[in-house]
């Protein structure tokens, strides 16, 4: 019985694309920057507000405290995180069963990083024909000076990266004075550290093969793929035609000559092939690798256009409008992940909007249960914990709900005062006579906390119970 030979991942080529323009290529561009702008500048907006830090965007870890302009994530509501990655996932699959791989395209950050660089080695050492050169060449000062800057603002870039993202835990005019003086907290040099490598190495080298071998996602993509799903697509039956694409020599420069002879719209220029970050042929079909960034588009459109032919040889379309049937938008797919995102949306805006802002828990001391007193009195002991996620102090009032004959004893503290976005612990005990009527061994009362002063308006009940013997 004959083996089957281990398949390994084959080195290839760093892939050279071509430039491009067009409206894709414009929409790419659009997108770059204001992400950038939006990663690169956010650390550095002021928010005025009462307490906290006046950074617009923070994830303060000394005060637990995550500040999205007016919007304060507490400890206690780690929960939507877990809410907000499940809509990403199910709206980025709704996404994908209309649109194919947009993301990857347009948003990713692999994708992002990736253009920037190419575009910082396209500035430096030119188009693709050039680069291609100056990789051959020997090694001369035109090559290491190209080289060395290329590489300079590739370093510098990834540096800036990983920087920006340390600044949006802790204040950015603060940390960044501390960062360059040396004083800065060890983590933000090793956190700084490991993103200009990983994304030196991710944007400047392995490029295309993250997409390819590292990414799970153009993986279980066919899954969501149906025959109604738009698509980066080759119109095979216009650009072959009988005969197959041909070069536009002289007695084929025209669609009337072409027809005639049989032949397709495709001048085989393979422009398509050249401008593709990917290195791929899009008129072999639908391939994995494909990230539906839509460059082939505008490359086949100018050619097109520079004979005066119809556009739309490659284009976005799906598998029906290429046969000639209608597109159903509405399908079992679509519905589901198009519930599934709004579900998603509906839980996430109930928890936030119903979120209380004072959190109270109790927990009864169990060592000891009780405690018997001179007077022959029972003395039950409990841990309060309070959460004020206002923007003013709150003074509070705890009393006793169901358990008549008994008081309450704070020690020392006249009033409950928990300040402004902070938490308070604090010890109650909870004291009554046994020769009280209806006497039980454990018996069920609430704590009710009634907030007196402050922006709280609601009062909190919580469940307990008092131990006798």
């Amino acid at each position: 019985m004959k083996e089957t030979p281990i398949q390994f991942v084959e080195y290839s080529e760093a892939i050279q694309p071509r430039s491009v323009k067009g409206r894709f290529r414009n929409l790419k561009s659009y997108v770059l920057v204001l992400g950038y702008a939006v990663f690169f500048l956010l650390p550095w907006l002021r928010w005025e507000r009462a307490i906290g830090s006046d950074q617009a965007i923070i994830f303060d870890l000394a005060s637990l405290r995550f500040y999205i302009f007016d919007f304060i994530v507490h400890p206690q509501d780690i929960y939507w995180l877990s809410i907000l990655l499940f809509l990403a996932a199910v709206f980025l699959f709704f996404i994908t069963t209309l649109a194919g791989r947009v993301f990857c395209g347009y948003f990713c950050f692999q994708t992002l990083w990736t253009d920037a660089y190419r575009w910082i080695e396209h500035t430096i050492q030119g188009d693709r024909i050039k680069r291609i050169r100056l990789n051959k060449q020997s090694w001369n000062t035109e090559k290491i000076i190209k080289k060395s800057l290329t590489h300079f603002f590739w370093i510098f870039l990834s540096f800036l990266t990983g920087l920006s993202f340390v600044l949006y835990w802790g204040d950015a005019f603060e940390l960044t004075a501390r960062f360059f003086t040396g004083t800065a907290p060890a983590a933000a040099y090793i956190t700084t550290l490991i993103l200009t490598a990983s994304t030196y190495l991710a944007a400047g080298f392995a490029r295309d093969a993250i997409c390819r071998h590292v990414c799970p996602y153009s993986r279980f993509q066919s899954a969501m793929f149906d025959e109604n799903t738009l698509i980066v697509s080759y119109d095979y039956i216009r650009g072959e035609a009988k005969e197959g694409r041909a070069k536009p020599i002289k007695a084929l420069k025209t669609q009337e000559a072409r027809k005639e002879e049989g032949v397709g719209d495709c001048v085989d220029c393979g422009l398509c092939v050249q401008v593709c970050p990917m290195g791929i042929d899009i008129r072999d079909g639908l391939q994995i690798d494909c990230i539906h960034c839509a460059l082939c588009i505008d490359a086949c459109n100018n050619i097109m256009d520079a004979r005066g032919w119809e556009r739309g040889l490659i284009k976005y379309t799906s598998e029906n409008n290429l046969h000639g049937k209608k597109n159903q938008y509405i399908n079992v797919r679509s519905v589901g992940y198009g519930i599934a995102s709004l579900i998603s949306i509906g839980l996430l805006y109930i928890s936030i909007t119903s979120s209380a802002l004072l959190n109270v828990s109790v927990s009864q001391t169990r060592q000891p249960l009780f405690v018997s007193l001179s007077d022959g009195k029972v003395q039950n002991s409990y841990n309060f914990s309070f959460i004020n996620k206002t923007r003013k102090p709150a003074k509070l009032e705890v009393s006793l709900e169901g358990l008549e004959g008994a008081e309450i004893s704070l020690g020392r503290i006249e009033n409950i005062v928990v300040k402004a976005d902070k938490s308070l612990r604090l010890f109650v005990k909870v004291i009554r006579h046994p020769n009280e009527s209806n006497v039980q061994r454990n018996m069920p009362f609430r704590f009710k906390v009634t907030p007196v002063e402050g922006d709280l308006k609601k009062s909190v009940l919580i469940d307990s119970q008092f131990i006798t013997h």
